[in-house]
């Protein structure tokens, strides 16, 4: 995993499981590999997107589709079908 990918998910993490606790010094790391305030607050709003998301499917009881369970396994990852 490269630098940046590495620093994007250590945050992303971070503000899905303890938003409060994130700092100047959380952003200035996505900073240090090239985010400026635009990309950061693009990464807080996917970030808060995909949480939304998912406690609203856990909420309402949504089952995971097994094609995307067996790939998040480490199985066939999932393909857009061409065309």
């Amino acid at each position: 995993m490269s630098d940046r990918d590495r620093a994007l998910c250590e945050l992303a993490e971070k503000l899905s499981t303890d938003p409060v606790s994130v700092s100047g010094a959380d952003w200035d790391a996505v900073r240090a590999v090239g985010l400026d305030d635009e990309g950061c607050l693009e990464l807080g709003h996917i970030v808060g997107v995909f949480n939304h998301l998912t406690r609203l499917a856990d909420g309402f009881g949504i089952a995971v589709d097994d094609r995307v369970a067996e790939a998040a396994a480490g199985g066939e990852k999932l393909r857009r079908p061409n065309g």
